[in-house]
């Protein structure tokens, strides 16, 4: 199959090299000629994902056109504060039927779209998927055994990307509930965000053990308000995808959160980690959803004062032990 990447930062690198061993001709897009000129002449992401090296074999372009025409399937490979407007420039070549895999991670502020409403927007003609789960770059760069989930409006076209990218290090499922996959993509990273400020205070395992547990428990509310499968949140994109970036060393929303724990301002954190934090982006988005839909967020409630009314880290933190008590199951 002919496959494009639109995106050469570190998860669309390491999605490209995964493709072109399965047998595919991939070619790999960036608006970047700076960064076209150093994968071509490296054959490595030196800044974003060094070490994993990219076969010469794959094409590198910062040609748009040619990187979607006579292509039978477009990964869709920016952070998710571009994928309008990628999808914006993409929509004047997209061919009738071609298949558009979203493999960002965010919910767009000003619509409160999820990633593949926005890009369904964007393209009227494209059958569009997501790919989804707990799977860092570095490692499914290196062949670590990763599984995640595929979800799309008919069985058949989750159906295909499931055998485009599936290979015995990299076990793909298919699922019906692209709302659900979404929503735990995006809404993990601002608890993400969390637990890094937990471990940037310097509390421990208990700590952590907790705000993963009631973080999942306040996704999965807002994710089932919105149409999303109670049995999504406890699959690879809701709990899987939740425990892996709020515990990782390659995570840069643990990172940054981490970074913000002990004291530095979300933008000082985002230029440290120097890469898009995308908890940063998708808190006041997940905060407009649960008002929108009645839900209590309490965590992402948290997270958005920390980030965006200055308030202490600690102080946050002492909001949410000090709640009104209540029951973690109803009474009969």
């Amino acid at each position: 199959m002919k496959v494009s990447v639109l995106g050469a930062g570190s998860w669309g690198t390491a999605l490209a090299v995964l493709l072109s061993e399965n047998g595919h001709d991939v070619t790999i897009w960036s608006v970047d000629q700076r960064e076209v000129a150093m994968i071509d002449e490296k054959r490595e992401q030196v800044e974003k994902l060094p070490g994993v090296r990219i076969p010469d074999r794959i094409a590198v372009t910062n040609d748009l056109e040619s990187s979607i025409i006579g292509r039978k399937m477009l990964v869709l490979a920016v952070p998710s504060i571009f994928v309008r407007s990628t999808a914006k420039s993409m929509a004047p070549y997209v061919e009738d039927g071609q298949i558009i895999v979203n493999v960002a991670k965010g919910i767009e502020e000003a619509t409160l779209y999820n990633m593949t409403d926005v890009i369904e927007d964007e393209i009227k003609n494209a059958r569009v998927g997501v790919l989804s789960g707990p799977s860092h770059a570095e490692e499914v760069g290196r062949k670590v055994p990763t599984t995640i989930v595929a979800g799309a409006h008919d069985k058949e076209t989750a159906e295909i990307i499931q055998d485009t990218f599936m290979n015995p290090y990299f076990r793909v499922y298919t699922s019906p509930d692209m709302v659900g996959i979404e929503l735990g993509a995006a809404l993990k990273n601002v608890i993400a965000l969390a637990a890094g400020m937990v471990d940037g205070l310097g509390y421990g395992d208990n700590t952590k053990a907790a705000l993963i547990t009631r973080g999942i428990a306040e996704i999965t509310r807002l994710g089932v308000a919105m149409g999303g499968r109670p049995e999504t949140f406890g699959g690879l994109s809701g709990i899987g995808d939740l425990i892996v970036t709020c515990t990782s060393k390659h995570s840069r929303n643990h990172n940054a959160g981490y970074l913000i724990g002990q004291g530095k301002t979300y933008q000082e954190a985002m230029d440290e980690v120097k890469m898009v934090v995308e908890g940063v982006y998708s808190a006041k988005a997940a905060l407009a959803l649960a008002k929108k839909y009645q839900v209590s967020v309490p965590i992402t409630e948290q997270v958005n004062k920390v980030l965006f009314e200055d308030a202490p880290v600690r102080e946050a933190a002492g909001n949410l032990l000090m709640r009104d008590r209540t029951s973690e199951s109803a009474w009969e």
